[in-house]
């Protein structure tokens, strides 16, 4: 880029040009000189340097009042090696170090603090310095993708499409979603998030799986739980019913006689694959529900009241001794 430049004229805008035209016209730079794009790196650096000054209100301030005061001093200031190189201006015979007015711009201390203007108008010069700015590793990006309940299962890859915010570039990254992936889990991919500066290597790229309800199963870490509906004949007298699996098959539960409701019977290596052990699988928990009939015929309410009379059982007994007298 062309010597004496400022950093609008880096970012080929005017000197009043507004913060959605700076933003803009960035982020259309920024994605033909990145170097991952096999752009030039120390052009990208330049408009890197630019756009931090004046996409924010006061540095963008400062850095207008360092133009009064006798414009950007050297050549290619900010940009082409501008980064490693001294910057100094004479006024009325006298050096100033720009350098050190730009590093205040930088880290917000104000163009002019602590600044000693007797160097402008006959006092003293400051000593000139070569400062370099550090590296700076990049923002980590973050997203959340819904995932059915047997692809957490099983496992699946997914294509995910996200915005660079520096940029405003698209990349896709094909999301490995591991089998037993569980609600909350984090998925971080390493180099792919928002771009650094000076250098500086790119954040992460971290996926949150949210996975989505099975009207039947419930996870629980690893293991899986489900409600199983019996009759109170089957649980008073003994059954031996037919269970599904998450797997998609069918396997025997033999429920004893007098079993209570809300009893819990559990079936090894029949849950989710363990993320958290390799090879390792949660178990499978079925819980009998003991399902009431909302109504009744004829005959079965005869037989219940002839049962109900027969039964001499005290079923309340250990509740009713708290009782009053």
């Amino acid at each position: 880029m062309a010597n004496k430049r400022n950093f609008y004229d880096v970012l080929g805008v005017k000197q009043n040009a507004t913060q959605d035209e700076i933003q803009k016209a960035f982020r259309k730079l920024a994605v033909k000189y990145h170097p991952d794009n096999g752009g030039d790196e120390q052009k990208f650096k330049e408009l890197s340097e630019a756009y931090e000054t004046l996409h924010d209100p006061d540095k963008r301030r400062e850095y207008d009042q360092m133009l009064m005061f006798g414009g950007i001093p050297g050549s290619d200031f900010g940009g082409s090696g501008g980064r490693n190189r001294t910057y100094t201006y004479t006024t009325n015979g006298v050096g100033v170090d720009w350098n050190d007015i730009f590093n205040n711009i930088r880290s917000g201390d104000g163009a002019f603090n602590g600044f000693d203007f007797s160097s402008i108008f006959g006092g003293p010069g400051g000593a000139t310095r070569t400062r370099q700015p550090r590296p700076q590793k990049g923002g980590d990006l973050t997203a959340s993708i819904e995932v059915p309940f047997m692809d957490a299962l099983n496992g699946a890859t997914r294509k995910v499409t996200y915005t660079i915010p520096s940029t405003g570039e698209r990349q896709t990254i094909t999301v490995k979603i591991p089998a037993g992936a569980v609600d909350g889990g984090k998925l971080r991919y390493r180099g792919r998030g928002d771009y650094g500066y000076a250098g500086g290597e790119r954040g992460d790229f971290v996926i949150t799986t949210r996975v989505v309800d099975h009207p039947l199963f419930k996870r629980d870490g690893a293991d899986i739980r489900m409600k199983l509906p019996v009759s109170f004949y089957e649980a008073a007298l003994g059954a031996t019913v037919g269970v599904p699996t998450p797997q998609g098959e069918t396997v025997r539960l033999k429920i004893p006689a007098g079993s209570q409701d809300g009893k819990t019977f559990r079936f090894r290596n029949l849950g989710a694959p363990d993320v958290r052990h390799k090879g390792a699988k949660g178990a499978l928990y079925v819980t009998i529900h003991i399902a009431v009939p909302s109504h009744l015929t004829m005959k079965e309410r005869e037989v219940l009241e002839a049962l109900k009379k027969a039964d001499t059982r005290d079923y309340r007994k250990d509740v009713e001794r708290y009782g009053t007298e």
